[in-house]
């Protein structure tokens, strides 16, 4: 487990963040296969929308909730 604190995945933000979107592009991925982006409050909506577009979003989780459920 790292001390470094996770950033949004939005391009230029800089803010911690609190939310893990998991995507899938079915084209290139297995269905089981999660991809994840993080989101700040601010682009949370956001990237949302740009991969639920597409197709690719599979779910929205809070970083704590998403941290917890990987290492139990």
């Amino acid at each position: 487990m790292s001390d470094e604190i996770p950033i949004c995945s939005a391009k230029g933000c800089r803010a911690d963040a609190v939310w893990v979107l998991a995507w899938n592009n079915p084209k290139i991925h297995t269905p089981e296969r999660r991809k994840t982006w993080l989101a700040c409050e601010e682009h949370r909506e956001h990237l949302s929308r740009f991969l639920g577009v597409r197709g690719f979003l599979k779910d929205v989780v809070a970083l704590k909730e998403w941290d917890a459920g990987q290492t139990g």
